[in-house]
Formats: structure tokens, C-alpha cells, sequence
């Protein structure tokens, strides 16, 4: 039972917990073991749609799963929802029971796993081996993934409709010319090329396709969103907080990212279109210190944020900027119905996913405070709130700094239809 936990709505409650649920939530009942809360905020675990949890053979150096899903709990997320860019993609369903035996064995939070979309995918044998969602799809090239033409697209969409599956889609335009700075990465892909490219992908949306935008970099990108409705979108922490002008102290290389961060003019409007905006995720995509310290044109795409996703966001919350319930629609409530996942409202028979948080007080954001095995993070400096503790189904999986796994944290897709994973 956690005792005297500060609800969203201003209650202060005992909240008891058994077998991965919430049972009670108001005055005390016997409990086994009994936390006192008293001066933290229990909110619902956070669902972070977009992350690449890197791991396999080849990437385990910049992240894994252990590492990447000790960093979520460390951020007050509790379900991560893993892209299918993997080295190989993740197009077939053997490639995929990999992943997911990979996870099952390594990750400490409950995870999904998209399935990629090209040509050469089996789409309904991804679903039927448990693909939460597809994508993210590529329209244009970007770290690990190759984009995928017009005519592809309509085909692929077409078998996803029929599937009733969600698609996330990255888009982008990627003109030629010298990569050698913020700047310049921003110019060879710009506002208007993201813009230009939804309107390409949406106009291959067949009817009855459920569509969700990753990681929209500007107002502009946002509208044309609302234009392709019912499509959704996501916007990035990245987005919001680091601009070409306004980063820090970090190095350049550490905020290059695909879509690339903006100029402070649309970073501050995007921010003034917070309550239109449906989903925040991290796109946790980390890179080792070495790689991001080259010569920038050699720098790789990506930052490490699923561990500071919510802490930069509550702090903002503590500050008055924005409402702590428009911050659990993002991060909690909206991603999990896009997905169809079970959502942790912090009501009875709710799944017991839930963190809490120091009431009132940040803390300076620092590398060696986080557990990315990337080492590093563009929001040193930054002030946000970390959670002392996260539960997953009522299990105690973080308590400041130590970890505890629990099993069965894979969540399969609707189409899931095989017996176990192999």
C-alpha cells in the first residue's frame, strides 16, 4: 500500500495495491507492506510511444535493454513502445520473436515492439506475431531507416487498414548539400519539406486507416496534421526545449536530430500550441559520446530523452507553464488509447502502473545522474522532476536508484496469435 500519496486531483489518498492492480484508493485497508508517500505526487505511469532501445549484436554499446528501460522507470515511464529500425529491421516475424525474446529477457518496464513497414515486410504475419503498431515508416531516409516510395506506401497502407492496425509515419524532405551545422541541418530539412511530405503520405491513406505523425518539429507541421485527420501526431521534448540559438553548453552535435531542432522562433510557437498538441514522446534514440563528438557532418541523428521526457515536462507543470492533466493526456491517457493498451487512470481495478514524484522541487538535470548507457544528454543544466519511486504492476521497480524486474512486461498487439515466443 502506498500511504499519504498527493493525487493529480489535489486528494491526498492511501492507495492499496494486489495482484498488478489498484484495489482502493481513499482510506486505509491492511496491506502487507505499507510506503509512506507523505510530500509526493502519484501520477500514472507514462507511456512513451517512440523509442529505440538500440541492443542486438551490434548496437548494445550505445543502449540496451536493461539500460534503456532502467532509464524509463528512472523517468516515470512505465510502457516504452519500441521502433522497428533495428540492425536487421524487424520485417518479418522470426526477426521480431527475436526482439521480443531479446526484451522479455533483458527490460524492466512493460515494453511493445512496432513492425517495420517496406516492400519487402509481412505485414500480417508481423501482426499475427504480436506487432503493437507499424512503423515508424519512413518517407524519408533517416537513422537505421530507409525511406519508402509512394507506390509502397499505398500498398502498404492498404493491408494495414485491413488489419485495423495503427501506422506512425515519419516524414521529412532531404535536400543535398553541406551537413556541417545545426543551421544547415535544419535548412536541408525544413519546416516546409516536413509539411510537404504528410501531404504526399496522407494522400496515400486509404479509408479507414488509423495514422499517427512521429515527432512533428514546428506549428507548420502541426496544422497539416490536423489537415490529415483522423490522423494523429506526437511532438518531442527536443522540440520544445533546444534550439539552434538557445542550447546550453552542450556541443552541437549533441542536439542533431531527425527532424532537426529549429530555429527559437517556432521552438517558442510551438510551445504556444501546447494544449492543441495530442501526444508527447521521447523518440529516445541514443548515440555513444564518441559518436556525437565527431566533425558534425559525421555526427549520427539522435538524442537519449526517455529518462527526462516527463521530469523536463513536470517541471514546467511546478512552474505554472502548462496543467499537470494536459501533461497526462500526452504522456499517458492518449498514447495508450492510440495504442489500445490498458491506460493507468490511478482508479480502482486501474493497472498499478504508477510513479511518484518529490512535491514542488526540481532538481539540475546532469549526465551522471541518468542510466543511458549513451553517458550523456542535450538537457544538462535544465531543471526537472525524477521520481523516487515507479511501480509496474504494483511491483516496486524503482526506488531511488535500485531496480527490481518483474515477468510479463511484453505487450502484443490485437493481432497477436501465437502461442509463445520463440
Amino acid at each position: 500500500m502506498l500511504k499519504n500519496a498527493l493525487l493529480p486531483d489535489g486528494r491526498v489518498a492511501d492507495i492499496s495495491l494486489a495482484d498488478g492492480r489498484i484495489i482502493h484508493v481513499g482510506t486505509t485497508l491492511r496491506a502487507d507492506r505499507t510506503i509512506d508517500c507523505t510530500g509526493l505526487l502519484c501520477l500514472p505511469g507514462a507511456v512513451d510511444m517512440h523509442v529505440h532501445m538500440r541492443g542486438g549484436e551490434t548496437q548494445g554499446y550505445k543502449e540496451d535493454w536493461t539500460s534503456g528501460s532502467q532509464s524509463a522507470l528512472a523517468g516515470g515511464v512505465t510502457t516504452v513502445v519500441d521502433q522497428p529500425n533495428t540492425i536487421p529491421p524487424l520485417t518479418g516475424a522470426g526477426a521480431f520473436q527475436e526482439r521480443v525474446a531479446e526484451a522479455t529477457r533483458d527490460a524492466y518496464c512493460r515494453f511493445g515492439i512496432n513492425g517495420y513497414v517496406s516492400e519487402q515486410s509481412d505485414i500480417t504475419g508481423l501482426w499475427e506475431a504480436g506487432a503493437l503498431a507499424f512503423g515508424e515508416t519512413f518517407a524519408a531516409a533517416s537513422s537505421y531507416g530507409d525511406a519508402v516510395s509512394p507506390d509502397e506506401l499505398a500498398q502498404v497502407f492498404s493491408g494495414i487498414a485491413e488489419l485495423g492496425a495503427l501506422v506512425t509515419l515519419h516524414c521529412e524532405e532531404v535536400l543535398s548539400g553541406d551537413d556541417t551545422s545545426l543551421a544547415a541541418h535544419a535548412a536541408l530539412r525544413p519546416e516546409e519539406g516536413e509539411t510537404t511530405c504528410m501531404e504526399m503520405v496522407a494522400a496515400q491513406f486509404p479509408p479507414g486507416l488509423s495514422a499517427h505523425f512521429c515527432h512533428l518539429s514546428s506549428p507548420l507541421s502541426a496544422e497539416a496534421a490536423l489537415m490529415a485527420l483522423p490522423a494523429s501526431y506526437e511532438v518531442m521534448p527536443h522540440h520544445l526545449f533546444l534550439s539552434i540559438e538557445e542550447h546550453g553548453t552542450v556541443p552541437d552535435g549533441y542536439c542533431k536530430v531527425n527532424p532537426p531542432v529549429r530555429h527559437e522562433a517556432t521552438r517558442k510557437a510551438l510551445w504556444e500550441m501546447w494544449d492543441a498538441i495530442p501526444v508527447i514522446a521521447s523518440d529516445h534514440a541514443p548515440h555513444s559520446i564518441e559518436e556525437k563528438s565527431q566533425s558534425f557532418s559525421a555526427v549520427p541523428s539522435g538524442i537519449p530523452g526517455v529518462e527526462t521526457m516527463v521530469p523536463l515536462l513536470l517541471a514546467q507543470v511546478y512552474q505554472g507553464r502548462i496543467a499537470l492533466s494536459s501533461l497526462l493526456e500526452k504522456v499517458v491517457y492518449t498514447p495508450a488509447h492510440l495504442l489500445g493498451i490498458p491506460i493507468s487512470t490511478l482508479l480502482p481495478g486501474a493497472p498499478a502502473d504508477l510513479a511518484l514524484y518529490p512535491r514542488q522541487k526540481t532538481e539540475t538535470i546532469t549526465e551522471d545522474m541518468l542510466h543511458s548507457r549513451a553517458g550523456w544528454t542535450p538537457y544538462e543544466g535544465m531543471q526537472g522532476v525524477f521520481p523516487c519511486i515507479t511501480c509496474v504492476g504494483g511491483h516496486l521497480s524503482y526506488r531511488r536508484n535500485e531496480f527490481s524486474r518483474r515477468d510479463d512486461l511484453w505487450i502484443p498487439g490485437r493481432g497477436y496469435k501465437c502461442s509463445q515466443v520463440e
